[in-house]
């Protein structure tokens, strides 16, 4: 019998999840990791095998986003699935989870079993939907869980929006632990919040914006962090942007209560200072803050309070992006420069090493969401990233792969870029083609 066989040769393997930080091979047969080891000790006999010379290179799992937007169904204009996980494979990611806030909502089985036949159809990276909280996303009433699981949901979020009802958000950790499956909040108090378009202060003050205040993020952190006490549920709190909810979600975590968290590569990287010019690919929910807020991001992520980075890559078209300020919708994408962000600004700079950004770009979001991947392990799926740490490029969002144009990074020069992804040992991308 014909097997499909192929060696990464002489790179650094770096892997968390077993320790790993060497030079080396790594051999993949039939879509799964066969042999891992030294130089020249990964040797196979027999059948044909391809070769790719991955000298200077980082060999890692494949990165797992927690948390993005691809729009379809309903938004096919601005992402489409497909466009979507092709474009995940260009930043390196071999598998990413799917927010239910399309048109309509991914709320039950029929909805959740669609985006994964399209994910399976578009053929690059990995889709795993994220099914919502409440039917419609209307904050009334609970979704049914158990279907949407059994259909291949990995987790239930009202990402967008927020849930309001406390008692709403108790019962869906209670529905949820018995599934155990993540609830992902998207934190806002939505009374500080409303008619917000940046971070309330100076600045804010001196464009003449209403601003949103970090309290309206830390209010719902607490709360849903008090709940997941309560429950013995699973907290995932989206998209972290305060230094304050830092302090709340190390608080948790000191007491052993269930809370995990995300941070986006915007929010370790820009301030508020971004929106100067009034500047749209600047807006997003929850918005750029400020110095301190970063710093303290940086080291969140860096101590472990922050478990995983995740891109919320969310593209929209360039018309709505021309809007005024205020009327602008919030969100830019991330899935092709989230790696060079991270590496530019944390590893470049001292505050990360490789394996830790590696740790919580690929082995911790598989951990948290109980997904396969994660892991150069003997055995596991070859779903691996190659990336060069540092090679300079200026992002040009003309030749995105995603539909979507809406960065705020446009014009820079960041240092680090994927060379190779694969998934299921298949090469879906590879930097050039």
């Amino acid at each position: 019998m014909t097997t499909n066989a192929l060696l990464l040769r002489g790179g650094r393997l770096v892997d968390p999840s077993q320790g790993l930080d060497e030079v080396g091979d790594l051999l993949i047969t039939d879509g799964v990791v066969e042999a891992i080891g030294r130089v020249g000790e990964v040797r196979r006999d027999g059948n044909a095998l391809e070769t790719i010379d991955v000298a200077g290179r980082v060999v890692s799992p494949g990165f797992i986003d927690v948390h993005c937007h691809l729009r379809e169904p309903g938004r096919e204009e601005v992402e489409t699935i497909a466009t979507g996980a092709r474009a995940a494979a260009a930043g390196g990611f071999t598998a990413v989870c799917a927010m239910p806030n399309t048109d309509p909502v991914t709320d039950n089985q029929a909805a959740v079993g669609f985006i994964i036949s399209q994910a399976k159809r578009a053929g690059g990276s990995k889709v795993y939907p994220i099914g919502a909280i409440s039917i419609g996303q209307l904050g009334e009433t609970l979704a049914e869980f158990g279907e949407m699981i059994g259909a291949g949901a990995v987790a239930v979020s009202d990402d967008g929006k927020p849930v309001v009802s406390a008692q709403l958000m108790r019962t869906a950790l209670e529905y949820a632990r018995t599934f155990g499956i993540p609830v992902a909040d998207h934190c806002e108090e939505p009374t500080l919040a409303m008619g917000g378009a940046m971070n309330e202060g100076v600045m804010s003050a001196r464009l003449g914006l209403r601003g949103i205040p970090a309290e309206a993020e830390e209010i719902m952190a607490i709360r849903d962090i008090l709940l997941a006490r309560r429950t013995g549920g699973h907290i995932h709190l989206c998209h972290m942007s305060t230094k304050g909810s830092v302090e709340l979600i190390r608080w948790g975590k000191e007491r052993g209560i269930n809370v995990t968290a995300e941070v986006c590569p915007h929010h370790l990287s820009l301030t508020e200072e971004s929106v100067e010019g009034y500047n749209t690919n600047a807006k997003m929910n929850p918005p750029l803050r400020t110095a301190a807020d970063v710093a303290a991001l940086q080291d969140a992520v860096k101590d472990g309070t922050i478990d995983v980075i995740a891109t919320d890559h969310a593209p929209h078209h360039y018309d709505e992006k021309e809007r005024a300020f205020a009327d602008a919708p919030n969100g830019i994408v991330g899935l092709e420069t989230a790696l060079s962000v991270n590496l530019t600004w944390l590893v470049h700079r001292g505050t990360l090493d490789v394996p830790t950004l590696v740790e919580k770009m690929a082995c911790a979001p598989a951990r948290i969401f109980k997904l396969p991947g994660g892991s150069l392990r003997r055995g596991a799926p070859a779903d691996v990233t190659v990336f060069d740490a540092e090679v300079a490029w200026t992002v040009d969002p003309a030749r995105f792969r995603s539909k979507g144009r809406n960065t705020p990074y446009a014009g820079m020069t960041l240092r680090g870029r994927v060379d190779c992804t694969l998934v299921d040992g298949r090469v879906v991308y590879r930097r050039g083609d």
